[in-house]
């Protein structure tokens, strides 16, 4: 865990629980902070206790002379409603922020990367941890991805910390200067927590914020927003390196056919044929390689280096995950697309598709995913959305109201032939039925697990 030590002997307030706020307030409190942390769940409360973590209902406590708020980034700090106890602090005039700002003011000899996108920054992440592991860079991944940012180790001044960051996130971290920024793509997302598309747009353009002229700025050019972006930071100054997986990308890195181009010392060398990788199946993955090829670059990694290290990645859990092979029957864990534009990316990679959807749906439903519906035999649906989606389908794609996962995923064994795909890939939020994407991830996992048991028996 990391010690924060930059608000010693301060009072500094920490609002939620959860893994990232729970952290923080450890290591806050180990660093000689004095912490009032407080959760509105009592279970979360009651775990923070246990651990020793001073609570104070923040809603109704004295907020003078509190330095700071760090806020976990689940609650809302402005839309669609700023939650009471950041709204109390805003107008003491308490500076809001959150645990990367922690990490950041705490090891500022070590760099960072951080990475952010609509789609595959999780993918990104950890696969430009594993290119750095795997080139001899000591590194710590983690933030949005798995390990809070202050569990992750102290690292030195040749260590990087590799950092998925949401748009939520970006919004309290106010000062981190990135070695290297990713901004990969950006679709409609959490428009409800931006207050529109504009403000979702303006937390994305964060990453790059504090960056001088010395740190990387690597971006995607397959949309049209961060196209104009790019526009705006190769006028201010910014070390620019464009990516694309769909055209060329002069100076950057790209795509041509299935080959990697690397034309970062304007060579345009082929490093690799994108073609052979099975754990980065489809263009939105190869874009994902793009990025962490050019971010690898830029940290120094040599380009040979840089291309085993993709090679070799084994590939991210719920993310396209081939969890078995029943039968000729290919079984896909996607439950991290949790809205349509992530669920494309995984409908354009398989044909014969038996596709698992629903949950909670996002603003748009599945109309989007009309030009994939041919390669979709059936459709299995779940939660919530299942009766919007089932509107959308009508006289498309054939469907079933399975209701749960478990009935779907029988559903859909019943109907698979050898070569068919069965593909978990939600295009919405889990919270109706599981506690987050993994959640659901893993619970797909096992059952699949017991249909090959049931098959070997």
């Amino acid at each position: 865990m990391i010690e924060v030590t930059s608000f010693r002997n301060q009072r500094i307030a920490v609002m939620g629980l959860a893994r990232s706020g729970l952290a923080a307030a450890e290591a806050l409190k180990r660093g000689g902070a004095e912490v009032l942390a407080w959760d509105d769940n009592a279970e979360k409360r009651a775990q923070a206790e246990a651990l020793g973590v001073p609570l104070v209902d923040l809603g109704a406590a004295d907020l003078g002379g509190i330095a700071a708020l760090v806020l976990s980034p689940g609650i809302p700090a402005t839309f669609p409603k700023p939650h009471p106890v950041a709204a109390r602090a805003r107008a003491a005039g308490i500076d809001i922020i959150g645990d990367i700002e922690l990490l950041w003011q705490s090891r500022r000899g070590s760099r960072f990367a951080g990475i952010t996108g609509t789609n595959g920054k999780s993918t990104t992440t950890a696969l430009l941890g594993h290119i750095l592991a795997e080139a001899g860079i000591p590194i710590a991944v983690g933030g949005n991805l798995g390990v809070p940012a202050l569990s992750l180790a102290p690292l030195g001044e040749d260590g990087v910390y590799v950092l998925e960051m949401s748009s939520y996130q970006l919004e309290l971290t106010k000062s981190l200067a990135f070695d290297v920024a990713i901004l990969l793509n950006i679709t409609p997302d959490h428009l409800d927590r931006h207050g529109g598309m504009e403000g979702y747009v303006a937390a994305k353009e964060r990453i790059f914020a504090a960056q001088g002229a010395r740190q990387a700025a690597v971006i995607g050019l397959d949309d049209a927003i961060c196209q104009g972006i790019a526009k705006k930071l190769a006028t201010s100054g910014h070390r620019l390196l464009p990516i694309s997986a769909e055209h060329a990308a002069p100076g950057g890195v790209y795509i041509d056919g299935t080959q990697l181009i690397d034309d970062t010392e304007r060579r345009h060398a082929a490093v690799l044929d994108l073609a052979s990788l099975a754990r980065l199946p489809g263009r939105h993955n190869w874009q994902n390689a793009a990025a962490s090829f050019a971010a690898a670059r830029a940290l120094g990694v040599t380009a040979a280096n840089a291309a085993r290290g993709i090679a070799s990645f084994p590939g991210l859990a719920h993310r396209q995950e081939l969890i078995a092979t029943i039968a000729g029957v290919r079984y896909v864990n996607d439950s991290k697309a949790t809205n349509a534009d992530a669920t494309a990316k995984a409908l354009v990679c398989y044909d014969d598709i038996l596709w698992i959807a629903g949950g909670i749906a996002k603003e748009g439903g599945i109309a989007s995913l009309a030009p994939y519906f041919p390669r979709i035999r059936h459709a299995f649906l779940i939660g919530e959305a299942a009766a919007a989606f089932a509107q959308t389908l009508e006289g498309r794609v054939p469907y079933t109201l399975s209701g749960d996962l478990a009935t779907a995923l029988k559903a859909a064994r019943d109907a698979a032939k050898p070569g068919s795909t069965v593909l978990l890939s939600p295009a919405c939020a889990s919270f109706d039925q599981f506690t987050d994407f993994e959640a659901r991830g893993e619970a797909f996992r096992r059952l699949v697990q017991a249909l090959r048991s049931d098959t070997h028996r």
